[in-house]
């Protein structure tokens, strides 16, 4: 009598991988197998003893590693450094003169008026005496753990190019975003959550929208999961929807099942197929998550001091209309302590955004009009958020071994556009970083006078070259993690790239 395969659904777990021979999902589940039987990897994650599975795609790290994670912090729409972080008495003393470059300028808008001065004052911070103005004082607490670059250089003033070129190391949509080449090379520490998680704006996307995080042509389960902290509904499609009433606990694990099953039949006869092979690893993922991630979401077991740290511990029911800093500092803040929960959990890599691409009314940093109507409650928010993270990583021990990055797509001119405003300016920005095998309270490549560009300008800092530091404090040789696509070997630093060891503790 012949058997129909779909009546005979009473599989051993252990039956069901040996059935699966050397198909992804064998990987996938050998793998969960082998973590409950106590494996583990050179690199922090479980083992699949092949190097290819959760482990990520080196065996090996290429030197030992200072950082185990990432955040990183974006602040879309082109932060101003000459109002944040990179102080010039220059243009105090020539504020409202007429700007003169010394040579053509290339200007995005009109943004060519007469030099503008600091909107704000700048004060000296820790023992390193850091220059901060005055709404990114909260960074102060922790200046001498920053590492600040005045001379990073973009290669164009196009918002969604230079944000491809940060978040991906090249200006043209297709190419894996960092997080993305950091979970494919170095894999996960935690089965139950992703490698590479997002936490966008809460009132939308950036410019490129998810291509800043999607995996292209790595495989699909190293993009970035989007999560919207202290939402209704902070992952999408995670739990069933509230019409569903019918659906059980019961119900669902059994659907689960079956669909895994179904799964794993399809691939015995396409072994190899990527696509195939990452949703199916993405299924599974989904089904561990729906318990990992609501309690990493959670913050009600916060202590009550912690929550003060981020300034979460009075919370209005509702906001005023327009942009305020207890606002930004309440949605910036939960993607920080989002961001820390989830480091404590074994996610690799975090991206928090700051901005949309929404337009007008402006709630980004593209401060064409205005910059301390937009720049003000922005700034404030981000490093209320950004000093608590780094106070709170470096009371629990994680920040010598997590490597936070705060950036942006490029910075804005020295010359005033329209009198309040700043035009872009991709000849010159700064990036800071700390933690993670960073030397604190320190600069590197001063700009010139004017903060136009840089004072060397021979030998500036691509980003490639942050790229390439990032990759090198994680134990990874940016010039060997390779990928080889339409018969390239790609890597994130394209063929560019060099460490940046003035910065290396």
């Amino acid at each position: 009598m012949q058997i129909d395969p779909m009546e005979n659904r009473c599989v051993s777990r252990r039956g069901w991988i040996e059935s699966l021979g050397q198909g992804f999902g064998g990987l996938v589940l050998g793998t969960m197998l082998d973590r409950d039987m106590g494996g583990s990897s050179v690199l922090g994650g479980p083992s699949t003893g092949t190097g290819l599975g959760v482990a990520g795609s080196l065996n090996t790290l290429h030197h030992p590693a200072k950082a185990k994670r990432v955040v990183q912090l974006f602040m879309a729409g082109a932060a101003s450094h000459l109002d944040l972080f990179d102080f010039k008495e220059e243009l105090v003393k020539r504020h409202g003169q007429e700007s003169d470059f010394g040579e053509p300028v290339e200007a995005f808008q009109n943004g060519l008026g007469p030099w503008l001065k600091p909107v704000w004052d700048f004060k000296r911070y820790g023992q390193s005496g850091r220059l901060l103005s005055e709404p990114v004082s909260e960074l102060g607490k922790v200046a001498d753990e920053l590492a600040f670059v005045h001379n990073v250089v973009g290669k164009t003033g196009v918002h969604s190019q230079a944000t491809l070129l940060h978040a991906t190391g090249f200006q043209l949509p297709g190419f894996p975003g960092m997080g993305a080449w950091v979970s494919y090379g170095l894999g996960s520490m935690n089965d139950n959550l992703p490698t590479f998680v997002v936490f966008p704006d809460h009132r939308g996307l950036a410019s490129n929208g998810t291509k800043n995080w999607d995996s292209a042509f790595l495989p699909a389960q190293h993009s970035g999961t989007v999560i919207y902290p202290g939402s209704e509904n902070p992952i999408a499609d995670l739990r069933p929807h509230k019409s569903g009433t019918y659906i059980t606990g019961k119900s669902e694990a059994a659907g689960q099942s079956l669909l895994a099953e179904l799964n794993a039949r399809h691939a015995q006869d396409r072994l190899g197929d990527l696509r195939l092979e990452s949703r199916i690893r993405s299924y599974e993922l989904a089904a561990r998550m729906q318990m990992a991630a609501p309690e990493s979401l959670d913050f009600s077991q916060e202590p009550e001091h912690i929550l003060k740290l981020y300034g979460l511990d009075q919370i209005p029911a509702t906001f005023d209309k327009e942009i305020n800093p207890q606002e930004e500092t309440v949605h910036f803040s939960r993607k920080c302590l989002a961001a820390r929960r989830m480091l404590e959990r074994g996610v690799r890599f975090i991206q928090i955004w700051s901005g949309n691409d929404n337009g007008f009314p402006r709630r980004n940093w593209d401060s064409h009009e205005d910059i301390q109507r937009d720049h003000g409650p922005l700034s404030t928010g981000m490093a209320k958020g950004a000093a608590a993270l780094i106070q709170d990583l470096k009371q629990r021990g994680m920040l010598e071994d997590t490597l936070i990055l705060w950036t942006t797509e490029f910075g804005r001119m020295p010359s005033s556009q329209g009198g309040r405003g700043r035009d872009h300016n991709p000849y010159c920005f700064t990036n800071w970083l700390c933690g993670g095998g960073i030397r604190g309270g320190v600069s590197y490549g001063p700009s010139d006078a004017f903060g136009y560009k840089p004072l060397d300008r021979e030998n500036p800092t691509q980003v490639y070259d942050i790229h390439a530091t990032i990759l090198h404090l994680l134990g990874i040789d940016h010039t060997k993690l390779t990928v080889r696509h339409n018969g390239i070997d790609r890597r994130l630093t394209d063929v560019h790239g060099h460490v940046l060891t003035e910065l290396l503790a």
